[in-house]
């Protein structure tokens, strides 16, 4: 059975249908027999049933609103969303089904905390405003703001996972449980918080949400995401969990903890036994070039090879396009040499271009 393409088309769906209709009238026999599965007659409606069948849909109706539900929801129209609940109202909960990039079926509100995330691949702008408005009008319809039970996270951790600040403020809003924990089988960061989410994905516009809600920081890796490790006992933690929250300072550019970490005796060429992050490599292929400056200025080799993938801050940081990644790259680009004195000649371009 086939299903939707991500980007479905309701009048390339109609073509199909018209498409097989003309090959059976051509005594096509295979398309033919597509449509006999189905009807005895030889007619559009059968054609479109046909083919919605194909889809895994019952009807050629339900075909369409599918593809309309996921058209409204892409282009954020608050106004056509709010028709089709109050005609269809079982769409705000139901799970969307039959489509190729969400093969186990997704559910509405996680959908639209996707879908900033999702842009790309679905043609959408980088900047997608109106993600809130939707996610609030789902909840108003029905949609469990936690949830169902025996989903692998929350829709606040897939918020948070996929960095859609918009949708996690409208979650917490709602009466989102900021704490709750995703299942130990997850797929993104197994038994953890949707504030630990964020931490790991980089997705410093949501940590802040969290914070400012009151997520709960249990760790001073979390604590350095955040961006404040004062009152926290550097001396007291071991190196690896201090360098495992350097690397986290970096990837937020949270410049002040760096600093107190580095001041606490964090090494800043180490990386962490856990996961093999380099702090610089990390704010590098991140595009965090405040937190590349700022790493420099304390030391940081940039020429140093990464563990694991044996690369260069600067060629983790070339793998993107954004701006703050070309930023990184115009800071480190000038300081990539051969010999004993990059370390020097670092310090010197740094300090001047602050």
């Amino acid at each position: 059975m086939p299903d939707l393409p991500a980007r479905p088309d309701l009048d390339q769906l109609r073509h199909q249908a018209r498409d097989l209709l003309r090959a059976a009238q051509r005594s096509d026999s295979a398309a033919a027999a597509r449509i006999r599965a189905v009807s005895d007659r030889l007619d559009l409606s059968s054609a479109q049933l046909a083919l919605a069948r194909e889809y895994g849909f019952a009807s050629w109706a339900k075909l369409k609103l599918e593809v309309e539900r996921r058209d409204v929801l892409n282009s954020r129209d608050l106004s056509r969303l709010t028709s089709l609940l109050a005609e269809h109202p079982e769409l705000a909960t139901t799970t969307m089904e039959h489509w190729c990039d969400h093969q186990l079926g997704a559910d509405p509100l996680g959908y639209m905390a996707m879908l900033r995330f999702d842009h790309d691949r679905l043609g959408l702008p980088p900047e997608l405003p109106g993600t809130g408005p939707i996610a609030k009008a789902l909840i108003d319809a029905g949609a469990p703001v936690n949830g169902r039970a025996g989903d692998t996270e929350t829709p606040l951790i897939t918020a948070a996972s996929y960095g859609d600040a918009e949708v996690a403020q409208v979650l917490i809003k709602a009466g989102a449980d900021i704490d709750a924990i995703s299942a130990p089988d997850s797929g993104g960061v197994p038994s953890a918080t949707a504030l630990q989410h964020a931490a790991v994905f980089g997705m410093t516009d949501v940590v802040d949400v969290l914070v400012a809600a009151g997520a709960r920081i249990s760790s001073l890796e979390m604590a350095a995401a955040a961006g404040d490790v004062t009152g926290w006992p550097l001396a007291r933690f071991t190196l690896q969990s201090r360098i495992r929250a350097l690397v986290f300072a970096a990837d937020h550019q949270r410049l002040e903890a760096i600093d107190q970490l580095v001041e606490a005796g964090t090494p800043v060429n180490e990386a962490d036994a856990e996961w093999g992050r380099l702090p610089l490599h990390t704010a590098a292929g991140n595009g965090r070039p405040a937190s590349v400056q700022r790493l420099l200025a304390r030391g940081a080799d940039p020429n140093l090879r990464d563990p694991r993938h044996h690369t260069t801050p600067l060629e983790e940081c070339q793998q993107e396009e954004s701006h703050g990644h070309r930023e990184a790259a115009a800071i480190l680009r000038p300081l990539m040499r051969v010999g004993g004195s990059a370390i020097r000649q670092t310090r010197c371009v740094v300090a001047a271009g602050r």
